[in-house]
């Protein structure tokens, strides 16, 4: 069976919605004896070659000029920095424009006898601490889920006596689908060698069967209505292959998970409301693991997740685009702004710049094995204008840092002209960023309906604090990211887990 083949007995009928009690189900395992997930880097194209090396020549003569020239021009990297990040804000504000007149939420709308069936997979490591909390959001879901399967990922430490004790399930054999449980009707346990996340998540989409999958992380915990939210969505745009709903950080209540999730949370809500505008330009390539939906069949069709990534959420849209391009289907990758979440988020300096390290370090994994996308006006604005900007992102943390250190350096050497102009442009630099800040926040709230913890004075505080602490926390992660990459790293490192079962252990 070729890609070809299941893309047309698969992909090709036209409704939104399905119920997807009537068709077989197309195998995974069938698609990749076709579709390999691993993705060989391919041949970079001229444009790509011009793009990304401008990008690094860029730095080096402006790096260079600030031993040559005085007053504000010496700090030309920062500047130019400066300018790259304002610019992206302007693009943001203009495309989330629509956003001021808010319309009634669709999956309120929605009629459930014509939705499409959804399953969930719950990848889990070791996760017994919190998978109570996260099952207990799972079997709330307003309409039901048809599916709910843990991806037993070789857990070693309660997740068996858990499963079998207080969920009521039976011990299946190793890559066997368990039966349902004897309490709950829709949950089942399939258990699979320890592989990582990615491997896991193929083998339960493989045994489930229905139209849609969402991919909830142990440490996630849905809205009760965020499935429906999910599935209203897919039921209202046949071409709609992957989304992502709304993540709100939560740290433990530790002094500096306070300080972690203050400034994450902020951080969280720009990031949305700029995945609206790239969604907007038909360029969104972010959707969270976490909490991201797909239809079935477009996985399927891909060939799954890839299990050589250090971010296989963000690989595999990149995979779908250029599977969609290539066929002229035009698929659609959106962010749903009524279907809510809380996630683990790290609540320490040490896990924070972990974290980061791996997805910066994905990232440009994912850069490189896709470069041939950049610049390819195939893939229309995404391959014109959002992976040229991704090109640029790859060296945003040493513009960042850089200009920090030459920053330091002006100081030390008593430069107060140099110093006081790079005063200027920062605090220019910030008002706009404080205005940003606002804009968004008001936009935020009026698109998702999330208000709690964005109160007016914290974001003002935070824009203020954020340039020479937290931002220059995420520039360090991205260059321990660098250094990931360089080497091969393929480990992801362990991960706390504390801030939602503290968070939430209140509720249940």
């Amino acid at each position: 069976m070729d890609a070809d083949v299941i893309e047309e007995a698969t992909l090709a009928r036209g409704d939104a919605c399905g119920t997807g009690g009537e068709r077989p189900k197309p195998s995974l395992r069938d698609a990749l004896e076709a579709v390999s997930p691993r993705i060989n880097p391919r041949k970079a194209s001229w444009q790509s070659v011009v793009i990304h090396g401008s990008v690094t020549a860029l730095w080096l003569l402006l790096f260079a000029r600030a031993f040559f020239l005085h007053g504000a021009l010496a700090w030309s990297t920062g500047i130019a920095y400066v300018v790259y990040d304002t610019l992206l804000l302007a693009f943001v504000t203009v495309k989330t424009w629509p956003l001021v007149r808010r319309s009634l939420p669709a999956h309120r709308c929605a009629d459930a006898a014509y939705l499409p069936t959804m399953g969930v997979i719950v990848a889990a490591h070791n996760e017994a601490a919190v998978l109570p909390v996260t099952l207990a959001a799972l079997l709330r879901q307003t309409h039901g889920l048809s599916q709910i399967v843990i991806a037993d990922d070789g857990s070693t430490d309660g997740t068996r006596d858990l499963l079998m004790g207080r969920f009521r399930l039976a011990e299946p054999a190793l890559g066997e689908l368990s039966a349902p449980s004897g309490r709950y009707p829709n949950l089942y346990w399939l258990r699979v060698p320890h592989g990582g996340k990615a491997r896991a998540l193929n083998a339960a989409i493989d045994v489930m069967t229905t139209d849609t999958v969402m991919t909830v992380d142990a440490d996630t915990l849905l809205a009760d209505d965020a499935a429906l939210a999910m599935r209203a969505a897919f039921a209202q745009a046949p071409k709609l292959v992957a989304a992502t709903g709304i993540l709100v950080p939560v740290c433990n209540r530790t002094a500096s998970g306070r300080v972690f999730q203050w400034f994450q949370t902020y951080e969280y809500m720009r990031n949305f409301i700029a995945r609206f505008a790239w969604m907007r330009a038909d360029s969104l390539l972010l959707v969270s693991g976490a909490f991201a939906s797909f239809r079935r069949d477009a996985l399927v069709a891909v060939g799954g997740f890839d299990a050589q990534c250090l971010v296989e959420d963000y690989e595999l849209i990149h995979r779908l685009r250029r599977y969609s391009v290539d066929r002229g289907l035009g698929w659609d990758v959106r962010v749903v702004g009524d279907a809510h979440a809380e996630t683990e988020a790290p609540a320490t300096l040490g896990a924070f710049l972990r974290q980061r390290r791996r997805w910066f370090a994905g990232f440009l994994q994912t850069q490189y094995w896709n470069r041939d996308m950049t610049g390819d006006a195939r893939y229309g604005t995404l391959g014109r204008l959002m992976l040229p900007i991704k090109a640029f992102d790859t060296m945003q943390p040493i513009y960042g840092l850089s200009a920090f250190a030459l920053l330091l350096g002006f100081i030390a050497g008593g430069h107060g002209l140099i110093v006081a102009s790079i005063f200027s442009v920062i605090g220019l630099k910030t008002a706009i960023d404080l205005a940003f800040y606002v804009w968004s926040i008001h936009l935020y709230g009026r698109w998702t309906g999330l208000t709690s913890g964005s109160s007016l004075p914290m974001a003002v505080a935070a824009a203020i604090a954020e340039p020479f602490t937290f931002q220059l926390l995420r520039h360090t992660g991205a260059a321990l990211g660098w250094l990931h990459f360089l080497r091969g790293g393929r480990s992801w490192g362990k991960q706390h887990r504390s801030g939602l079962v503290g968070a939430t252990g209140r509720r249940y």
